[in-house]
């Protein structure tokens, strides 16, 4: 019994200790100009949905939950939020190459298509990043429609 009480005291200090570990946040103040909506000039509910569904991952400004204060969730949404980014940043949109951005777009759809985005263990937390049927579509749609332009 002592030996649990020990072990148990260890893995609280540890546990507090490691609060006081700070994570880097993905976070900006402002839209560059080489961001995917400003590009594009998407439309209203195009924008509001990649926003709601897929900017916390993939661009550069994240909004956090209250439970990214916490270690070590912070560090794993973190490392998380760098392979998104690294997969696809929509803040550096621009930057890609035309061929490069048509891959992107073609990739985009077929993981809708597909249901793997937005990633069901993101969705679990995040209901209103869930695209509903006609949300698919009209991003589909778009989304074709300027990989053949």
């Amino acid at each position: 019994m002592k030996i649990f009480k020990i072990i148990l005291l260890i893995l609280v200090a540890v546990f507090v200790g490691i609060q006081f570990i700070p994570a880097k946040r993905n976070q900006s103040t402002s839209v560059p100009t080489t961001d995917f909506l400003v590009v594009t000039g998407a439309p209203q509910n195009i924008s509001n949905t990649l926003q709601t569904s897929c900017y916390d991952c993939h661009s550069n400004n994240t909004y956090y939950p209250w439970y990214n204060k916490v270690q070590p969730v912070a560090w794993f949404l973190e490392s998380h939020i760098g392979e998104g980014k690294a997969e696809l940043n929509f803040s550096e949109w621009d930057a890609y190459s035309e061929r490069r951005k048509k891959s992107k777009l073609k990739s985009i759809v077929s993981q809708i298509e597909d249901n793997e985005m937005p990633l069901s263990s993101y969705t679990i937390l995040h209901q209103d990043a869930k695209l509903s049927p006609q949300q698919k579509t009209e991003l589909i749609e778009w989304m074709n429609k300027m990989i053949v332009n």
